[in-house]
């Protein structure tokens, strides 16, 4: 069970500031091809591979709550991997619930459909959470009686039992003794009853170094090492890696033979249903070699880690990031990003060496995405295409209708190599798929751009056709000065031109910062000239500039005619949202 704690959600700035900038600064040296910082681009080598594909990060603690919840339809395309559940004939009731739900031997065929496995979680054998022990009569008695249930049973996915939950805070010493005496006499138990199936622990709720090895010191002078070790992940992925290079430096000096990881639970309550957050726990899990790992239980039974709204819900924002996970097939690749936090995302190469899938999140702006060692692939050569597509963040609670493309564009290989440009909000899930060739698609055109929050038409003040004009919203006309031509500028990004005046829309001294006026200038090769347009829900677009990754946006989301377009972050507001009528 995960911990009673909360954590403070995460809340997006609401409103736009007003700009102070001059609107008619010449806009200043830029680089002449936008591309993002090494901080902000996650790199995938598409010639080397860490494993098959287990989909190891997929699974979920109480996921499942019923042979007929959540649909089949739900949990099949997930590709699960292992699911934690509820003590056979168990009695737990987390977080509220009215009644127990999730019995792993009632879900274990539901689970077995999807090609996932079940470990029982023993002590939720108990109605309260922290657990309120009783004796260890009672406590043996039930762990006899969860074994024999096992055995009786058809199941064969049974993968584990977990003896215990989160022992460095749940087990009561005073009146059951030291926990690692208490895990040994456990064990011995379970195994005088079961000799085959393996046990997990410790599962702590944290990766304690000084805890895990006095624990491991014990066990291993007991007999009683687990067969896999467990552990929690639910204060962020940032040291993930570093936990598992020191767990297994420990099993080296201890003489233990290399264990199983599982994190029985990862991901903080501000991050379920978070896309952007929850794939950097994938991804170090893969990089680490992780064999299972299940998505925290933070509300309710039956909602597949929080990817479904509520209990068989419909899904989220995450559940369709968690669908990119389950459609990989193959062998994951390797991928580094430039930080423990920030960009970050797993790839996988199908079988037929054809298919490049990475799922990246967690960066806000400018970002991008670079594969190399296509050179070594016979599949692809000099032009490959490149599928660009997104999972906006809906919130926890709220249904995702899925994905949307942002490109479809064909990339020349350069040095066995591409570079895809991809403007992020932190909070959304992405996907990149590359292939030898594809469908191209193109908004290039002429277009009236208008805000969704004002009605009101992009121009320039006056009808300006002087560099440096000032670019605003304005009550809309029929005259060219509204009228703007998306060009495409490669790899799916856009210059956008002003008709009237032959300009490029840019921002004022190639910004980079909140509040960077818009304005009309020169094609002088400046990267503030280049715009992801992005599709957003309900038809509209958001219109990112590359050079900076902010939003095209109306200064304190203003609905007056004349107000100055900007650039913010994206955070939500209905100002940053724009409908294109073709002219």
């Amino acid at each position: 069970m995960s911990r009673t704690r909360t954590l403070a959600p995460r809340h997006l700035t609401a409103a736009l500031g007003v700009a102070a900038l001059a609107a008619t600064a010449v806009a200043g040296a830029a680089p002449a091809q936008a591309s993002p910082t090494t901080a902000t681009t996650l790199i995938v080598n598409a010639n080397q591979t860490l494993r098959s594909v287990t989909h190891v990060g997929t699974g979920s603690l109480y996921g499942l709550s019923s042979p007929s919840t959540p649909a089949d339809s739900l949990v099949t395309p997930l590709k699960p991997n292992t699911f934690i559940q509820m003590a056979p004939g168990g009695h737990q009731l987390p977080n509220g619930e009215p009644a127990p739900a999730g019995d792993a031997l009632v879900v274990a065929a539901k689970a077995a459909n999807a090609g996932a496995k079940v470990v029982v979680r023993m002590p939720d054998w108990y109605p309260d959470f922290p657990y309120k022990w009783v004796s260890w009569t009672d406590w043996l008695s039930a762990v006899d009686q969860q074994v024999a249930s096992v055995k009786a049973s058809s199941a064969t996915n049974i993968s584990g039992y977990a003896l215990w939950n989160e022992p460095d805070w749940t087990w009561d010493t005073a009146k059951a003794g030291a926990f690692d005496a208490g895990w040994a006499r456990t064990f011995q138990e379970v195994r005088s009853k079961d000799a085959t199936t393996p046990i997990q622990g410790p599962s702590t709720s944290v990766y304690n170094q000084s805890w895990m090895t006095t624990f491991l010191t014990d066990a291993k002078a007991s007999n009683t090492v687990p067969d896999v070790i467990a552990w929690h992940e639910l204060e962020g992925s940032q040291n993930i890696a570093a936990h598992i290079s020191a767990y297994r430096a420990l099993e080296t000096s201890l003489g233990i033979s290399p264990r199983p990881i599982d994190i029985e639970e990862y991901g903080t309550p501000a991050e379920m249903g978070n896309s952007g957050a929850l794939i950097g726990y994938a991804a170090k899990f893969e990089r680490g070699g992780v064999r299972d790992a299940e998505l925290a239980f933070w509300n309710h039974y039956g909602t597949l880690g929080d990817t479904l709204t509520d209990t068989g819900g419909s899904p989220n924002g995450s559940y369709w990031t968690y669908k990119w996970y389950g459609d990989m097939s193959g062998n994951m690749l390797v991928t580094t990003p430039p930080a423990q936090t920030g960009i970050d995302g797993f790839a996988a190469r199908n079988g037929a060496n054809n298919q490049i899938s990475v799922v990246a999140g967690g960066c806000a702006g400018s970002c991008a995405v670079t594969v190399n060692g296509l050179s070594s692939l016979s599949a692809f050569g000099g032009t490959v295409h490149v599928k660009v597509e997104y999972s906006p963040n809906t919130g926890r609670t709220t249904a995702s209708p899925g994905p949307i493309t942002i490109s479809d564009s064909d990339y020349t290989v350069s040095n066995g190599s591409i570079t895809v440009p991809v403007a992020m909000n932190a909070t959304d899930g992405y996907h990149v798929v590359v292939t030898p060739s594809g469908t191209s698609t193109s908004l290039a055109g002429r277009y009236q751009i208008t805000n969704k929050n004002s009605g009101l038409a992009l121009d320039t003040v006056n009808a300006g056709t002087a560099q440096g004009t000032s670019v605003v919203q304005a009550t809309s006309t029929t005259g060219t000065d509204q009228n703007w031509t998306l060009v495409a500028a490669g790899t799916g990004l856009y210059k956008i031109v002003n008709q009237k005046s032959g300009l490029l829309l840019g921002i004022t001294n190639a910004g980079t910062s909140n509040g960077g006026t818009a304005l009309i200038w020169g094609d002088n090769g400046t990267a503030d000239h280049l715009w992801q347009v992005i599709p957003a829900p309900g038809g509209f677009f958001k219109i990112a500039n590359y050079n900076s990754g902010l939003l095209l946006g109306v200064s304190g989301m203003s609905t007056a005619s004349g107000a100055q377009v900007l650039q913010w972050d994206d955070n939500g507001t209905a100002d940053h949202l724009w409908n294109l009528t073709a002219r």
